[in-house]
């Protein structure tokens, strides 16, 4: 089955008053695992996440031919600017092109800007690269949309653009990622875990994440971060990966 929905929360239990865990983005393809009244429980394709959504009309899973490559992504009910619709698609959404018109491309019963796409197998030589366009975005739980994003959705998102496996979970990308790094040797695109939490070296000096207590993704000094973290939260840095 496909998402056919610009963002779909799965929920950790079977009620819009339980958890959100993560979300599945347009074109995210999934299997039901049970019906459960108007629930169903579902098993993500991309890093084999379960949870609850809402029981919908799903369409069949089908080869997506390109993805968001920008933050978000307007939507169109015919090919030109006029024509703008409220939806927008998130960076990392798939779809599958059916028609071509000038600067637009059409999708299901929707038009999108072929700038704002990458081809589906397309890949940067850094996976970080753009992530500084997600500065500002909000900090949310389980969620990794333009809307918001909590920190391990951050690393998931770029890693699965660049058709990469990743975790959901901070605590599972710790165990996945294994080639261990000192802090004195860290570089751009290394991985520093805490309990709980990850961000992303930028440089061997800085880093970007999506930091609870500043409700935002935020660039920071590591080293001010590291002491910060445990000023706070008593947290020590657990772990550094390279990806």
């Amino acid at each position: 089955m496909r998402n056919n929905f610009p963002v779909l929360n799965v929920y950790k239990k079977k009620t819009k008053k339980s958890e959100v865990v993560t979300q599945l983005l347009y074109g995210d393809s999934f299997k039901k695992l049970e019906k459960v009244g108007l629930w169903i429980k579902i098993k993500n394709d991309t890093d084999n996440y379960k949870g609850y959504i809402k029981n919908k009309k799903f369409p069949p899973n089908h080869k997506n031919t390109h993805k968001v490559s920008t933050l978000y992504s307007n939507l169109y009910s015919m090919p030109n600017n006029k024509k703008k619709m409220k939806k927008k698609l998130s960076f990392g959404s798939k779809i599958r092109v059916s028609e071509r018109k000038k600067k637009f491309y059409k999708f299901d019963n929707f038009w999108i800007k072929k700038k704002d796409l990458k081809r589906i197998n397309f890949k940067t030589k850094d996976v970080f690269k753009g992530i500084n366009k997600f500065i500002n975005v909000k900090y949310k739980w389980g969620e990794k949309n333009f809307n918001g994003v909590d920190c391990s959705g951050l690393i998931q998102l770029f890693l699965n653009f660049n058709n990469k496996f990743c975790p959901r979970d901070a605590k599972d990308q710790i165990k996945y990622f294994n080639k261990k790094i000192q802090l004195k040797k860290i570089k751009s695109k290394d991985l520093i875990f805490w309990k709980g939490h990850v961000a992303v070296a930028t440089s061997n000096k800085s880093l970007i994440h999506a930091y609870g207590p500043y409700k935002k993704v935020i660039t920071m000094p590591i080293n001010s971060t590291i002491n910060r973290i445990f000023k706070t939260a008593k947290l020590k840095v657990v772990g550094i990966r390279r990806t």
